[in-house]
């Protein structure tokens, strides 16, 4: 039985798409201005966008 198969580590995870930093800063962003535009912008800051909204508020 090949036990690579179907199974999913982090390392395809980062490869396969946002990082998590990626998708917290646009979770927060989204639920603190309620704009598409504005979570993407800050999903592509990632960490940086999560750093100041921890310290801001």
């Amino acid at each position: 039985m090949d036990e690579s198969r179907g199974s999913f580590n982090a390392g395809s995870a980062a490869k396969a798409g946002i990082s998590f930093g990626s998708a917290l800063a646009m979770v927060i962003s989204y639920t603190t201005w309620h704009s598409v535009g504005w979570a993407i912008i800050h999903g592509m800051m990632s960490w940086v966008y999560v750093i100041y909204f921890i310290l801001k508020y």
